[in-house]
């Protein structure tokens, strides 16, 4: 009898029935429980954090291919380029604009890099914060090197640029241009100049024209204050932000009567 009363209570405690373990088994076991739920929740979320990370670099790098190749964000730096366009402005530059046989004409405000007409060759960045700061530039969050520049086309060309005449405007190919988009206190030069554009390049000027530095400021160095027309980025399109001043840059008529230089009555630039 003992020994059988023995080998009862050794069968209950080593192998308890369903229904009836004992505190420390479910202990145990949920122990064990939590512990594969807590690996898989630390794996998952180790997993989801890597995904996360990927997802970011690559939307990071689309966004990039896209700036450099389609859209560009721009912000404007200065106010040369006021009504049009005011400091803190984000315009998108189309980068497709002239990739395609077309070329800029009278009117367009264009971004260019004025490496070697507006500013002299062999200026040089530390490359990091160059990187740095055309990721930055290129996303629309930083102001854009200083060898950009935007500044809407007046002559192009072949085109015989003249001020002022009489009354004051810009003359081209003999056509007086009337200048809506000029800043409302500013005349169209108070720097006389004559100029015939070689063909390749652009004359360009700001809107803002008492506070642009523009092609009339390099009229004595060389190139004359010509920008090539493969130094351009891009035409600006649109206003991006901010939200409240959203819009399209429309093409001013201001060009429209202009003719083209070799269709010019006497056919010469004198």
């Amino acid at each position: 009898m003992d020994t059988e009363a023995k080998h009862t209570e050794r069968d209950r405690s080593s192998a308890p029935e369903a229904g009836d373990e004992g505190e420390g088994s479910r202990s145990v076991r949920s122990s064990r429980r939590s512990g594969r739920f807590g690996d898989l929740g630390t794996r998952l979320s180790g997993m989801s954090l890597r995904r996360a990370g990927l997802l970011g670099v690559a939307c990071t790098l689309l966004v990039l291919l896209f700036s450099h190749f389609v859209i560009q964000p721009f912000q404007i730096p200065s106010s040369s380029m006021e009504p049009t366009l005011e400091v803190g402005d984000r315009v998108l530059v189309n980068k497709l604009a002239y990739r395609f046989g077309s070329e800029p004409e009278r009117g367009d405000v264009v971004v260019f890099d004025g490496t070697g007409s507006f500013v002299r060759e062999g200026l040089e960045e530390n490359p990091v914060s160059s990187l740095t700061r055309g990721v930055f530039a290129a996303l629309g969050l930083a102001e854009p090197a200083e060898t950009d520049f935007v500044k809407r086309v007046v002559g192009v060309g072949g085109d015989r640029v003249v001020c002022c005449d009489k009354g004051g405007r810009v003359e081209v190919n003999g056509v007086a241009v009337d200048e809506r988009y000029l800043h409302p206190a500013d005349v169209p030069s108070e720097v006389p100049f004559d100029i015939v554009v070689p063909q390749g390049t652009l004359w360009v000027m700001g809107d803002h024209r008492s506070n642009s530095r523009d092609s009339r400021d390099h009229l004595g160095e060389p190139g004359g204050g010509m920008v090539p027309v493969d130094k351009v980025i891009g035409r600006a399109d649109w206003i991006g932000w901010p939200i409240g001043r959203w819009t399209s840059l429309e093409h001013p008529g201001a060009f429209s009567r202009v003719p083209e230089a070799e269709r010019m009555p006497g056919g010469a630039h004198g």
